[in-house]
């Protein structure tokens, strides 16, 4: 079972056939089935190049083979958002991406995709950020978000929210890989992993907005990445989600692994001087058992390059 991938898995339950209703408890019960276990909680590498130290961090957690298997799908899912270039530190950095990219690809990965739903408009973001150019070098399949794929998910444990319309290569993606920049966000105070799952949802994301503590943990119930990585090469202390001027931004050179969102988030929560339990949604995913945000019970390994 273990290099069962999800498409299987449906298959096999008899499944197959379901509607896309079905898949949130699919998606949510494959990750308690199959629960990738690592050496550590966290890996966090400070001070090197950004690819090495992406490296780095997944060779702590046991190598990109522990996630991705031969033949599988693979979503690596950046912060694509805003037409701003890298330094800006408004958009995941490119070389973080194409690293992973790359390691995936090395896993055996039979196609790896990357895409995001932008704020401002798409073609420039993908340009700017220079994702698209350096992700496609990488060897992933980088596309644009199409109206047509996003389909209704129920949300079973879903406190607010109890269906909400989802990115279909999202869903039936193998593996998810989590990848968001660290920054300043002006109604959550941070973004982080957690939030950056608002990219493969449709709809009207302003209504996310009301109660979005509860929301946001509402569709992190449906989507459940098997790994989370954290740029903060740069982060945004100031003016995020969309920043723009360069005083904002703080050079920290860290990268942030885990397979725990919950912890990999409120580990990030610390280089902006915040007390994970100082974070709402924080608090609500770890009160409804997505993950840990207790950093004195997690075992950390911290990597100076």
């Amino acid at each position: 079972m273990s290099n069962i991938n999800r498409r299987d898995f449906i298959k096999i339950t008899g499944l197959s056939g379901m509607a896309i209703t079905g898949f949130a408890g699919i998606h949510s019960l494959f990750g308690k089935i199959h629960p990738v276990s690592t050496p550590i909680d966290l890996a966090v590498v400070q001070n090197g190049d950004p690819a090495e130290m992406v490296r780095k961090t997944v060779e702590m957690l046991g190598g990109m083979e522990k996630f991705v298997k031969k033949g599988n799908t693979v979503l690596v899912k950046p912060n694509i958002g805003w037409d701003r270039v890298p330094e800006q530190a408004a958009t995941t950095n490119p070389d973080v991406v194409a690293e992973i990219v790359r390691l995936c690809k090395k896993a055996g990965a039979k196609k790896v995709m990357v895409f995001d739903r932008t704020c401002n408009q798409a073609k420039r973001c993908y340009a700017r950020s220079q994702i698209e150019k350096m992700a496609k070098a990488a060897g992933a399949n980088v596309s644009h978000i199409y109206k047509q794929k996003f389909q209704k998910v129920k949300i079973p444990n879903g406190k607010e929210l109890k269906s909400w319309e989802f990115y279909r290569d999202a869903i039936n993606a193998d593996v998810v890989i989590n990848v968001p920049i660290a920054k300043h966000h002006s109604l959550s105070r941070v973004t982080l992993g957690l939030k950056n799952i608002m990219g493969i949802i449709g709809g009207e994301r302003g209504k996310i907005h009301n109660h979005f503590d509860v929301k946001i943990v509402d569709l992190n119930t449906v989507i459940k990445p098997q790994l989370t990585i954290i740029d903060a090469v740069r982060i945004l202390m100031n003016n995020g989600p969309q920043g723009g001027s360069l005083s904002d931004v703080k050079q920290t050179n860290t990268i942030i692994a885990g397979v725990d969102p919950v912890a990999v988030d409120a580990y990030g929560a610390t280089l902006f001087d915040l007390k994970p339990e100082q974070l709402g949604f924080l608090v609500e995913a770890s009160t409804r058992g997505l993950g840990n945000l207790d950093l004195s019970k997690l075992k950390i390994e911290k990597v100076n390059w």
